[in-house]
């Protein structure tokens, strides 16, 4: 995320407005819902996630226990339980 001043991308008339809420300090401006990209997906960690999940699901229906796949993956046996 880089940082703008609103100064150089923002018309006079908003930037005056914006001045009575908020002045001297950074403001974060969210992306519109219908733009926003879901969690994960542009970094690729969703996919490596559901990969790793896969992993787990997989050795658990090969009859390994939560503790040795806590160890395994290095996740807690919580974790391990809820992916199961």
């Amino acid at each position: 995320m880089s940082y703008k001043n609103a100064k150089d991308v923002l018309p006079q008339a908003l930037l005056r407005q914006l001045w009575q809420y908020v002045e001297g300090e950074a403001l974060y401006v969210p992306r519109r819902t219908e733009r926003r990209a879901a969690w994960g997906s542009e970094s690729g960690a969703r996919r490596e996630y559901e990969e790793r999940n896969g992993r787990i699901r997989a050795r658990y229906a090969e009859n390994a226990t939560l503790e040795e796949l806590s160890k395994e993956f290095c996740l807690s046996v919580e974790t391990i339980r809820k992916i199961v």
